[in-house]
């Protein structure tokens, strides 16, 4: 348990709040996958359920915070993975746009998907690893 109870209630917040966001992004990916490359200005793909597996998984993604939040610090390695997901998809972002295999179009995602939840996912993982070391419990 944090130290600082003051913290849980607006990491419960965070954490429900990208859980809504994901699985509402998740669905919209499986249900019309070709939209979001009709917004962004993006030819549509040919193959949509690779992209439809990937709302899959944003989703399941949003099922997980959302267990999360119920206990933050003690589940810090579903924050973890989440984090690394969102700092890994803006760098894939940008190496393939300078590689040339992405439009800028493409990045449309890059603020609600990933961006915006940067601090709010550090600052529980920082207090994460103040209460419990970064201890998995058993």
């Amino acid at each position: 348990m944090s130290e600082n109870t003051w913290e849980k209630p607006w990491m419960r917040t965070v954490l429900r709040i990208a859980a809504v966001y994901n699985i509402l992004w998740g669905a919209w990916v499986v249900l019309a996958p070709q939209s979001f490359f009709e917004i962004a200005g993006m030819e549509l793909i040919n193959h949509p359920t690779v992209w439809q597996g990937m709302g899959m998984v944003i989703g399941v993604y949003g099922l997980a915070y959302w267990w999360a939040s119920y206990d933050p610090i003690g589940q810090w390695p579903i924050v973890m993975v989440g984090f690394l997901g969102k700092i890994f998809g803006p760098i894939g972002f940008v190496f393939n746009y300078f590689m040339a295999d992405l439009p800028v179009g493409f990045g449309i995602t890059l603020p609600t998907n990933d961006l915006i939840w940067w601090i709010p996912f550090f600052l529980i993982l920082r207090a994460a690893y103040k209460s419990t070391g970064f201890k998995v419990k058993a």
